[in-house]
């Protein structure tokens, strides 16, 4: 459809968001008592922030749980008996506020997820999701979306985009069929616009996501990957915080004559994700692993899913206990 754009004053904002709150499951940021941002599921309008840089962890649980089950099983002396999971109970969740470098990790998602065989857990999350999302106005030294062609006020993934405007209101863009419906089911709060200007941030381009794509092609083998690890200790933080990462592990739980099968997180960082039954392991170093990271967004996601797996968010820069920044690595991999 053909993007629109409106205006919507702060107090209607806060009629949007309780009325929509009423009808639906709305995942909003609020400041923990930790003083770190997270996102939580239908707290009051007036816990909501809109200052933040970003959440400590991303929005990705949203279409891709950190737990979910894939289907319960119960087992009879001659037979089993499986009962599969009613995707029709997935409830209809508006993500608000977030911005727009975790809303173009969605389409990231939808590559991996819905590029060969489509994953219905997945598919049916987003066909319930609305994102409402936030342009930056903040910013810091971690942040580099306009490294990977994203911008504080990238539209990408959003169904209606948010804009704060120098008087306090907001500018609205609508973007998808879903932000359409949620606009006219409220037209009495969105307005023509004003000429306002937006506020927003600015972000430095570190390096060039083409250059490295391009530079990784006959890197495989390059002194860079140990020199550029030895700090790795492989924790897992990176991919956990990360809106993009999508590897993901099964397991059969069983308790008595009943159980679940179900999948979770899990990251190419650790030493036991390419660990075989016969104990040899293809990527046994820290180096390999790391270099499969790096690989796997800039390199093999641009060739077979035509789409990058970074957002540049800076996320796994900021949550990395030994301070590896993954932005310095990425420009110092376009001049090697």
């Amino acid at each position: 459809m053909e993007t629109s754009r409106k205006l919507i004053r702060k107090q209607s904002l806060e009629k949007l968001y309780n009325q929509l709150s009423a009808t639906r499951k709305v995942y909003a940021p609020v400041i923990a008592d930790d003083k770190q941002v997270e996102f939580k599921y239908n707290p009051g309008f007036a816990e909501v922030t809109f200052e933040h840089i970003r959440s400590t962890l991303s929005v990705k649980n949203i279409a891709f749980p950190k737990v979910e089950n894939l289907f319960l099983y119960s087992n009879g002396k001659t037979e089993s008996t499986i009962t599969d999971i009613d995707l029709n109970k997935i409830p209809e969740v508006v993500l608000w506020g977030s911005h727009p470098c975790d809303n173009a990790a969605f389409d990231a998602l939808r590559s991996i997820f819905e590029w060969d065989i489509k994953d219905e857990f997945f598919s049916k999350r987003m066909e319930k999701l609305v994102v409402i999302g936030l342009s930056c106005h903040l910013s810091d030294a971690y942040c580099f979306c306009t490294s990977v062609g994203l911008a504080p006020n990238s539209s990408k993934g959003s169904d209606i985009l948010l804009s704060p405007l120098h008087n306090g209101d907001y500018q609205a863009d609508i973007l998808t069929e879903k932000g359409a419906s949620i606009v006219n089911s409220f037209s009495e709060l969105f307005e023509s616009t004003s000429g306002e200007e937006v506020v927003l941030t600015t972000v430095k381009q570190k390096f060039d996501h083409e250059k490295v794509t391009s530079k990784l092609n006959g890197a495989f083998e390059h002194p860079f990957w140990v020199e550029n690890s030895l700090r790795c200790i492989g924790c897992g933080a990176c991919a956990y915080v990360c809106p993009t990462c999508a590897c993901f592990d099964i397991q059969d739980e069983t308790r008595g004559k009943n159980g679940k099968r179900y999948r979770s997180w899990d990251s190419c960082g650790f030493s036991m994700f390419t660990l075989h039954t016969s104990g040899h392991n293809p990527r046994n170093v820290q180096s390999a692993r790391w270099r499969q990271r790096i690989m796997h967004k800039f390199s093999y996601m641009p060739d077979r899913n035509q789409s990058l797996g970074c957002v540049g968010c800076g996320r796994c820069s900021s949550g990395c206990p030994v301070d590896m920044n993954i932005a310095e690595q990425l420009e110092a991999l376009q001049n090697i």
